[in-house]
């Protein structure tokens, strides 16, 4: 997703949620589908959108009305004037499609942790941007309840996900899965841990977060059934960075030497990497040789 509907596709002084759409991600399906493919791994972080994935179904062949029947451009601003949702014209190829969506987070529809809240300002969202956008999103899911045959046991899990997510399970019949679940089971990270002296993963920020089902406890889970320590490395960290002791990592590094702007960190992200990746290993060596 990131790849056609991507926040860093955006510059930052040009970033509104309300206005952002995720039509492009549709257009990449409908592209997968013209050229025969029928199992697409659909990841979907990284995105500048909070628009429930209106775009992505409209680019798919879905129409989204207003109270009055008019057809809406579909981005977050305009999710609270959905009132109703056409799929007559939905891809017909999808219903002979395996779609498994990759998400990282398990973030409620609703209240301090849902989608608008957390992701809406790192989206450019304002706090009234939130709020509307928190607000739409509520509408949103309540026509989709309404408008779907998706009553079941499996509505309701995924209703506890953020709309974004959710409406991936409703439109394209997807199978809502973690992402480091389809990564850890694509390159079998669990017969490559047996045996390993020590595990080392990261991300660009790790902080409170993490803990909420990111990559590197996916990977600590996996080392943790070996008895393998496990050494995560970040960009930053963050607040509550503490809370991932509890999930198998055992010790967590910053590569950053000092205070900078985020283009210069950016530019100096390979050597900082190199520089501190030598000094852990340093480190290791030196405590080798420790005597108690």
């Amino acid at each position: 997703m990131a790849a056609a509907s991507g926040l860093m596709l955006v510059a930052p002084e040009k970033r509104n949620p309300l206005l952002a759409s995720s039509f492009g991600t549709g257009e990449l399906i409908r592209h997968a589908l013209d050229n025969d493919i029928r199992h697409i791994i659909l990841g979907i972080g990284g995105s500048a959108t909070v628009d429930g994935g209106m775009g992505m179904a409209q680019a798919l062949g879905v129409r989204f009305l207003d109270a009055d029947g008019q057809a809406l451009a579909a981005n977050g601003g305009n999710l609270a004037r959905v009132a109703s949702i056409e799929m007559d014209e939905c891809d017909p190829r999808l219903a002979n499609c395996h779609i498994e969506v990759a998400c990282d987070v398990d973030n409620p529809l609703v209240g301090a942790r849902c989608a608008a809240a957390v992701f809406g300002p790192q989206k450019g969202a304002t706090p009234e941007m939130v709020e509307e956008l928190e607000q739409g999103l509520q509408n949103y899911a309540r026509v989709l309840q309404q408008q779907t045959e998706l009553m079941s046991a499996r509505w309701r899990a995924a209703a506890l996900r953020a709309v974004w997510v959710l409406r991936r399970a409703v439109f394209l019949n997807a199978d809502i899965k973690p992402g480091i679940e389809i990564v850890l089971n694509a390159v079998n990270l669990a017969q490559a841990v047996q045996g390993a002296a020590l595990v080392i993963t990261g991300e660009g920020r790790i902080d409170s977060q993490t803990a909420g089902g990111k990559a590197p406890l996916g990977v600590a889970s996996v080392a943790k059934q070996f008895n393998v320590p496990v050494i995560g490395i970040a960009g930053v960290l963050g607040d509550g960075v503490e809370v991932v002791h509890q999930y198998g990592i055992d010790a967590v590094f910053s590569i950053l030497p000092r205070l900078a702007p985020l283009a210069e960190v950016l530019a100096s992200g390979e050597t900082n990497l190199f520089n501190s990746a030598r000094n852990i290993a340093c480190a290791i060596k030196i405590g080798q040789g420790i005597k108690n």
